[in-house]
């Protein structure tokens, strides 16, 4: 069962909705995904226990904050904001999304308060273009943002299988850990010490698994790999985001299933640790 941020104890997993695809780059759709993943994810179709062990009915165990209403305000600082409330109220946001530039305002926020922050990014892409199409906040540029200012101290980067030769040099400059799609399995990799705010982009997984996506790259993580890699994590995990989910191409709610499996299993090793 879930209760309002207000009543929980600090260091209670909280779910918000960050309806936000403007910086889409080919496909909008991701806006639509945060009601989508939580129908899924309180689907009688499974339980609520977690692969590690991790009951997530009683009451308290996670809370949720529902979505994020961009009015008139500049949707960046918004999300900061809102980020920053649950966090000064000692809660850990598992964000839902919305298009990959979300993450660059709640890192921001994590950056402002969580110092020596590790970020683990499952992702087909390494979004980290100075530029794209002239836009600056564009869904593939948000961990060259955070970099450049400081936000997150270390960057480990994981499904990787679109890199050229712009982002390679962009990873050299900002000392970006990237293991290739093709290098994997890295389960010894997701053993990091501190604190650890994870970016799961649904392309990480191959499309066979997760078709609902905006930019289908073959050749990515089963269901099985990723979940392997988000058990193997070691450290403490204050913070997720699950982004780049597309119901409009998901025509069989596969992606949809997905996902909520992806934010239980979060869920449960942020309660673990």
């Amino acid at each position: 069962m879930t209760i309002r941020p207000d009543a929980a104890k600090p260091g209670t997993p909280v779910i918000l909705g960050i309806p936000f695809d403007a910086n889409s780059s080919w496909l909008r759709g991701p806006a639509g995904a945060p009601p989508i993943i939580r129908v899924a994810f309180h689907s009688g179709s499974s339980n609520a226990w977690t692969e590690t062990g991790v009951d997530l009915s009683p009451e308290g165990t996670y809370c949720d904050a529902g979505d994020l209403k961009f009015t008139f305000v500049e949707p960046f600082a918004a999300i900061e904001k809102r980020v920053g409330e649950l966090l000064d109220k000692g809660l850990r946001p598992v964000c839902l999304g919305g298009d990959h530039s979300i993450t660059l305002p709640i890192v921001r926020a994590f950056g402002k308060r969580i110092p020596g922050l590790t970020i683990l990014h499952f992702d087909a892409h390494p979004d980290l273009y100075d530029e794209l199409e002239g836009n600056r906040l564009s869904h593939a540029c948000p961990f060259a943002r955070i970099m450049e200012e400081g936000a997150a101290k270390r960057l480990i980067q994981v499904g990787i299988r679109t890199v050229n030769g712009h982002q390679c040099e962009q990873a050299k400059k900002f000392g970006v850990e990237m293991i290739e799609m093709r290098h994997l399995p890295a389960l010894e990799r997701m053993k990091v010490d501190g604190p650890i705010y994870v970016s799961f982009d649904m392309d990480a997984l191959d499309p066979a698994f997760a078709p609902g996506i905006s930019h289908r790259e073959p050749g990515g993580m089963s269901t099985r790999e990723a979940l392997a890699h988000i058990q193997a994590i070691t450290g403490k995990i204050v913070g997720a985001d699950i982004v780049e989910f597309n119901p409009a191409q998901d025509n069989t709610q596969i992606t949809a299933t997905v996902a909520a499996k992806l934010l239980k299993e979060v869920l449960g090793k942020m309660i673990l640790n």
